[in-house]
């Protein structure tokens, strides 16, 4: 019997709502981290305080809910772990948030754009993601990753005339500091730390699709990235900052709600909600939505903390959208060929007879192929 078709639009539509909380949450978190940095907060302590927030809050949830569920750990799935903790709790937060400190809010956003981009080129490799570079999809894939990453530079190394807003002028007023615009040589530098926490963020999403094949309990494994997390940013932060200790020390204020909100948010939700959709869409999916995130930023960030756009960047970002959506283009026409075939597969099931003559059809590389085979 079919499943009423509520439910599977409810099902179908599940993946979107939880991309579409990511993006809220990584955009609410980029102002309210932004903000922290500016008052001081220290990139690399603030990556240690935000995993051991994610493990207090989703540690018990892990040990009651999964309790009989959670699969026997083993030497691969471990060293996994540990891969999974540095690449992103660690690497990617460290060089973003240090990035986003030379930069602004809104620049690191949109530079989260290549991450797409990026995770499909990586997915492709692994063969996590089919390309058939005969094919239109296929081709508007490919052209729209390079689309992508060329929007990235405009934004990075074109700056422009400033865009007048309002609303902009009126909060430099009240946000000096904020406001400041950052150096070539910072913008410059921030550019490349925040390019390489993407690349760092982009293997993240493709081990972690890898590593929940062989260890599919989410909860759990959130709490095991954030805990290692923690412990190999603790040794990180002890060799970079060396004898500061000052570093360590935290108060009621704007750093203590970025760490609290990005703990929670950002890394124990981001991770449980990502790999929740990743078992059904794929790493690719997960990513697809990140200009979503940028407006938000983009709107928001020019009312709260004053950030000037100018026209380089508006054009970068418009560049950057373009290739995104052609990959997404792309990848909604693999959906649809990938759901004809159910379709068929279910019809043929439905019929409960099989005809004198049954047409096989498969998809390969080159196109479909029909291969005839007699009745019994």
């Amino acid at each position: 019997m079919s499943r009423d078709p509520w439910l599977r639009s409810a099902d179908r539509l599940k993946p979107y709502l939880g991309v579409l909380f990511l993006q809220l949450g990584y955009a609410f978190n980029g102002i309210i981290v932004k903000s922290a940095l500016n008052k001081g907060l220290n990139p690399c302590t603030f990556s240690v305080y935000r995993n051991i927030a994610a493990v207090i809050a989703f540690g018990p949830f892990a040990l009651y809910f999964e309790r009989k569920l959670r699969p026997q750990m083993t030497l691969s799935v471990f060293l996994k772990i540990m891969l999974l903790a540095q690449l992103e709790p660690v690497m990617d937060q460290i060089l973003y948030y240090t990035g986003m400190k030379y930069t602004t809010v809104t620049f690191a956003i949109a530079m989260c754009n290549i991450l797409p981009a990026l995770t499909f080129f990586m997915a492709w490799i692994f063969r996590l993601e089919k390309v058939n570079i005969r094919r239109l999809h296929s081709q508007g894939k490919i052209i729209g990753t390079f689309v992508t990453v060329g929007g990235a530079m405009v934004m990075t190394l074109v700056n422009g005339p400033p865009i007048p807003l309002p609303w902009t002028n009126l909060s430099r007023v009240h946000h000096p500091r904020a406001s400041e615009e950052p150096s070539q040589a910072d913008h410059l530098k921030g550019a490349i730390m925040i390019t390489a926490g993407c690349f760092f963020w982009a293997s993240f999403y493709i081990l972690q699709a890898v590593t929940l094949k062989k260890y599919p309990a989410q909860l759990s494994l959130t709490t095991l990235i954030c805990t290692m997390g923690a412990l190999q940013g603790t040794v990180m932060t002890l060799v970079i900052e060396k004898g500061k200790t000052g570093i360590w020390s935290i108060k009621w204020d704007t750093k203590l709600l970025a760490t609290l909100y990005s703990g929670i948010v950002r890394s124990g939700a981001s991770y449980y909600i990502s790999g929740l959709v990743m078992k059904e869409k794929g790493p690719f999916f997960v990513t697809a939505f990140n200009p979503l995130g940028m407006v938000i930023v983009v709107i928001v960030s020019s009312f709260t903390l004053g950030e000037q756009m100018d026209l380089g960047r508006v054009v970068g970002a418009i560049i950057i959208v373009i290739g995104l959506y052609l990959i997404i283009w792309g990848k909604s026409k693999d959906k649809s060929l990938s759901d004809s075939r159910n379709e068929e597969v279910e019809m043929h099931d439905d019929e409960g007879a099989r005809p004198n003559k049954n047409v096989i059809k498969s998809e390969i590389e080159d196109g479909i192929v029909k291969e005839e085979v007699d009745g019994e």
